[in-house]
């Protein structure tokens, strides 16, 4: 690719830089020292490979926004020979990374540019795609064999291992795009994660299957974390066979840190909520809802919240342990972006990933920005707490019956009118039934109220 070739924010960006450098390079204090020629030549050369090196780069899909940064943080790849390193790029491409894999191993390990290690490896990874490993794995491989060293060789001693104890080919390919250290692993330390899993009473396939989904269950040790956690388990009265059980059918059960269900179940213990309610987060035992309030308190601290915080939000609001987390994505989602509001707002209303996204939150803020938007200041000062903790008659009174345009932007009710909760006609079930009276009746009435006086 020519010099021509170059994007003009890339060559504007590098040629920037190596002006700063020649204007630092001088002495402007003492202007009769002239800067010598081969100083002068040198840097000339300096800049020309760096025009070169970003030729290369961008014609392998790397971005030119990062080039500049890439190349001042790796300086040494100037001085490598770059006839090697452009015949190292065109051998990743013949591992059939994508291009995001690609740019993504660059910029994590660019050791792995390494034209006599690629060589090397070239026979390594051909063998390795005959198990249709996928290309996150080739990546992750590439960079974990270069940062430790490893051969190929080593590797496939690992590959033996596992093959060995019997488990399926699907499992040893996920193990490996799981959990690439297994090839820092010798023989013995697989065997002893193995023997724990055996030695708690589960069967081979059982193993085979919490290997397949969670392998990294191998990286863990086992006197200091699956011992102590299995001990954990049982402090809480829960019996082998149930544990046993549970852990196959959901092995990310080992995942759990050391008194981590504990919290969990502790919090479940103090829940205040109604007995329906309850009912659906323990409906599949005790075990599995301690582990349901980890995944969500996770997911909350993934989108920002402390642990603190996020326990605070599923104690406030139970419903949470009960819906999947992919269905309130959507409600963060409109949360951060369309609402713009910031997750930790949560705190204070958790309610709002209690009701309902279509049937509440939606129609509500819809109507509150169409008041914004008439700027009579009406719905100025609306927040999170007003618009969902406000009941269904107080928000329609407020903010759709004063503004008829609004009935069908709210769309909830028909004919414009909102009816209290209260059934009007529930006084009737507690009216005594009547019953017809003969005359014979009222004769024998009279006769008995006679006979008081």
């Amino acid at each position: 690719m020519s010099f021509q070739s170059l994007t003009r924010t890339t060559l504007h960006s590098l040629t920037t830089a190596t002006k700063a450098r020649f204007f630092f390079s001088t002495k402007p204090n003492n202007p009769r020292v002239p800067v010598s020629f081969s100083h002068n030549n040198k840097s000339q050369s300096q800049y020309r490979k760096q025009i070169y090196l970003a030729n290369i780069l961008q014609r392998y899909g790397f971005p030119p926004s990062q080039l500049d940064g890439f190349i001042s943080k790796n300086h040494f790849l100037l001085n490598s020979n770059l006839h090697d390193l452009e015949r190292s790029l065109i051998v990743l491409l013949s591992f059939e990374i994508t291009q995001k894999s690609l740019v993504s191993l660059i910029n994590d390990c660019p050791a792995v540019l390494d034209f006599e290690f690629l060589k090397k490896w070239q026979m390594g990874v051909s063998r390795f795609r005959d198990l249709g490993v996928s290309s996150l794995f080739v990546r992750n491989f590439l960079e974990l064999s270069k940062r430790f060293h490893i051969d190929p060789d080593g590797a496939f001693e690992t590959l033996k291992v596992l093959k060995g104890l019997g488990f399926s080919e699907g499992t040893v390919r996920r193990v490996l795009e799981g959990f690439p250290r297994v090839v820092l692993m010798n023989e013995g330390a697989i065997l002893m994660r193995i023997e724990f899993l055996s030695g708690i009473g589960i069967s081979r396939e059982g193993i085979d299957r919490i290997l397949y989904f969670f392998p990294e269950i191998l990286g863990f040790g086992v006197e200091d974390r699956l011992k102590p956690l299995l001990d954990e388990f049982r402090d809480w009265g829960f019996t082998e066979d149930v544990i046993r059980k549970e852990i196959v059918k959901e092995p990310r059960f080992l995942s759990m840190e050391l008194g981590e269900l504990s919290r969990c179940l502790e919090l479940l213990k103090t829940l205040k909520c109604r007995e329906a309610i309850k009912y659906k987060i323990f409906s599949e035992g005790a075990f599995r809802a301690g582990f349901e309030v980890k995944r969500r308190v996770d997911w909350l601290c993934k989108l920002g919240l402390i642990r603190r915080e996020a326990f605070k939000v599923l104690w406030m609001e139970p419903r949470v342990i009960t819906y999947e987390i992919e269905n309130m994505e959507e409600k963060i989602d409109f949360l951060v972006h369309r609402m713009k509001c910031n997750v930790g707002c949560l705190v204070e209303v958790p309610e709002f990933l209690g009701v309902n996204f279509h049937k509440q939150i939606v129609p509500r803020y819809n109507v509150i920005e169409y008041l914004r938007g008439k700027g009579g200041g009406v719905a100025s000062e609306v927040g999170l707490k007003d618009l969902i903790k406000s009941s269904r008659l107080r928000f329609y009174n407020l903010y759709v019956k004063p503004y008829p345009e609004c009935e069908k932007i709210f769309g909830r009710f028909s004919g414009g009118e909102v009816k209290s909760k209260r059934d009007g006609g529930l006084w009737k079930l507690f009216k005594p039934p009547s019953y017809p009276e003969s005359e014979e009746d009222v004769n024998n009435i009279k006769s008995f109220m006679e006979s008081l006086v």
